[in-house]
């Protein structure tokens, strides 16, 4: 259920009842369809937000500029092809799942990316493919004018490479009698030995295990490295 701005349920004695038509009329339909998906997980209720619906045409208006923006290449640029498999991942399991939202943020982070670092047509033509079910009127026309074939929404639904979703390194919390105390960054599928030289060896650890004994060391797998200590 959509609510109105105030959280109340839309009603037309309240005033708050918004017309999609005036919203096509003056963002688009695609807009209209992409900010309902975004507002919130599927199966709650959420309140309609005039500015987040300003924020939806402003996504569609990037990704036209990084459309229109787009260097050769129609495979995936060697700086974005992790990225993009890890999103088509992201966005394949959240579609299945029902959760748009998520989704589409995930799309979102991929345009960040493609702002900062540039984009490859087929870097683009793999961003148009997962957001078509979102926002298939400026997706085709986009299709078109990067002159891709046929119609996006009659291509195959893109694969990722497990491989590629793997992350390589990553950052784990560290606690210290159950405390948290900070991250440390370590290889991915680490040993708990190395898990743990990587937390004692962090000067901010350092600090908090002054004048302390250890007593026992507790490692979660790529999550988290806990410290059991005791006053000397």
């Amino acid at each position: 259920m959509i609510l109105g701005e105030g959280g109340e349920k839309m009603s037309k004695s309240r005033g708050n009842v918004v017309n999609p038509n005036d919203i096509v009329s003056k963002y688009g339909a695609d807009t209209m369809r992409l900010y309902i998906m975004f507002l919130g997980d599927f199966e709650k209720a959420a309140p309609w937000q005039q500015n987040a619906v300003k924020g939806c045409r402003r996504f569609l208006e990037r990704v036209w500029s990084a459309a229109e923006a787009a260097r050769g290449g129609e495979g995936y640029s060697a700086e974005n092809e992790i990225l993009i498999n890890k999103t088509i991942k992201k966005v394949t399991e959240d579609i299945e799942a029902l959760k748009f939202n998520t989704a589409i943020a995930s799309l979102m982070s991929l345009l960040n990316e493609f702002a900062a670092k540039g984009a490859a047509r087929g870097d683009i033509k793999a961003m148009l493919l997962l957001l078509c079910p979102f926002a298939p009127h400026i997706c085709e026309e986009l299709w078109h004018m990067l002159g891709f074939e046929g119609l996006a929404v009659m291509q195959a639904w893109p694969d990722y490479d497990a491989a590629k979703c793997v992350d390589e390194e990553l950052d784990i919390a560290v606690q210290v009698n159950g405390k948290f105390k900070g991250t440390v960054h370590v290889a991915a599928d680490c040993s708990d030995e190395e898990a743990v030289r990587a937390a004692t060896g962090d000067e901010r650890i350092r600090r908090s295990l002054e004048g302390m004994q250890a007593v026992k060391q507790i490692v979660v797998k790529n999550k988290l490295v806990n410290l059991i200590v005791k006053p000397l």
